[in-house]
């Protein structure tokens, strides 16, 4: 049967195909909360732009595949990218039955070749993880429509696996990095007064969002010049919904009851996602409290049995500290030609 295309522009769709969208996730090989329906829906009402471009693909009434993208259109030409492929995504891509991955992204090329697309002359894709077969099918599969292609390691996101043990773990790390860990909790053990906790039921969710908010604000200029008015609302919604749905995860480390850093997590398929965090880098510098809570928050998903702790993209020093190893994401971009009818061809250039 032939694979039907239809595209979408009106962003009620996120929330008309909510229940077979989630279904679809769950059997697809991209299973990340950036590619849930309620973190798309949340992310193109706050900080998406463009037109959307939402294609679903069917094998009669069965959804075998969405592709969410949007088109801007900046000095290069019409681009169209991933919903959610702005800064705060780190793994996104389509979401396809697994193993049908070829033919749906055959049937969606075809359908943005069509005559019901929009005028597009990019495709720019971000943040795909290694682990999906997208990066390499689809620029063979442009190539094969006499389009360009390329593809390029985007960033990395370094990830620890988990062993069964706290001890184990510390046997993991560099010699002196397991010094430096193991020095720096006996110092915070005997501080009085030094608390942590994971936000739960009993706490007042909305009140403990702020508080984040604020920590995230004091530990550096430039996250308090990323935390915008929409930006902030973005997480607000995000944390009401990823709590609601249970894969949020957000820990403060508390002096005296006052407040000192905190990570925004995710814990989806058994595993802990580092998305954002705060530090009041000034209130007490000779605790290192992010590198305290970071730690207390890896004990506590290896007591939980966790598989993987993923400190997302960013090849920050401190998460080597932490025994991460290199994961890469991919980048595809995709050059179609100008809208009279211009069609280049070329090769694919790997980097």
């Amino acid at each position: 049967m032939t694979l039907v295309v239809k595209i979408h522009s009106d962003p009620e769709i996120f929330d008309a195909l909510a229940d077979e969208w989630t279904v679809l996730l769950r059997h697809s090989s991209t299973d990340v909360p950036f590619l849930s329906p309620s973190y798309q829906r949340i992310w193109w009402r706050h900080l998406g732009e463009g037109d959307l471009c939402l294609l679903t693909v069917r094998d009669g009434s069965q959804l075998v595949g969405i592709v969410s993208l949007f088109l801007t259109r900046p000095e290069k030409g019409p681009t169209l990218q991933f919903t959610g492929c702005v800064d705060v995504s780190d793994y996104l891509d389509g979401v396809i039955l697994s193993g049908r991955e070829e033919e749906v992204w055959r049937a969606a090329l075809e359908a943005l070749d069509g005559p019901t697309a929009p005028d597009w002359e990019w495709m720019d894709l971000c943040s795909i993880p290694a682990t999906s077969p997208t990066w390499q099918l689809l620029p063979s599969l442009a190539l094969n429509r006499g389009w360009t292609a390329e593809t390029e390691v985007q960033e990395v996101c370094p990830v620890v696996s988990l062993p069964a043990t706290w001890d184990g773990y510390l046997a993991m790390l560099d010699g002196k990095d397991r010094h430096e860990l193991r020095r720096k909790l006996r110092r915070a053990g005997a501080r009085s007064g030094l608390d942590w906790y994971i936000v739960g039921p009993e706490h007042d969710l909305e009140s403990e969002v702020e508080d984040f908010l604020a920590l995230m604000a004091k530990s550096t200029r430039a996250k308090e010049a990323f935390l915008t008015p929409p930006m902030r609302t973005f997480f607000r919604e995000l944390a009401r919904k990823a709590s609601a749905e249970n894969w949020l995860q957000l820990a403060f480390l508390i002096l005296d009851g006052r407040k000192l850093a905190a990570y925004f997590n995710f814990v989806y398929n058994n595993r802990v996602m580092v998305y954002n965090s705060g530090l009041d880098w000034r209130a007490d510098p000779g605790l290192a409290a992010g590198i305290v809570l970071s730690a207390f928050l890896i004990r506590h998903a290896i007591a939980e049995g966790r598989e993987a702790y993923d400190f997302l993209r960013g090849s920050e020093d401190y998460k080597y500290r932490f025994g991460g190893q290199d994961v890469p994401v991919y980048r595809v971009l995709v050059h179609r030609g100008n809208s009279d009818g211009d069609r280049s061809s070329g090769s694919l250039r790997p980097r």
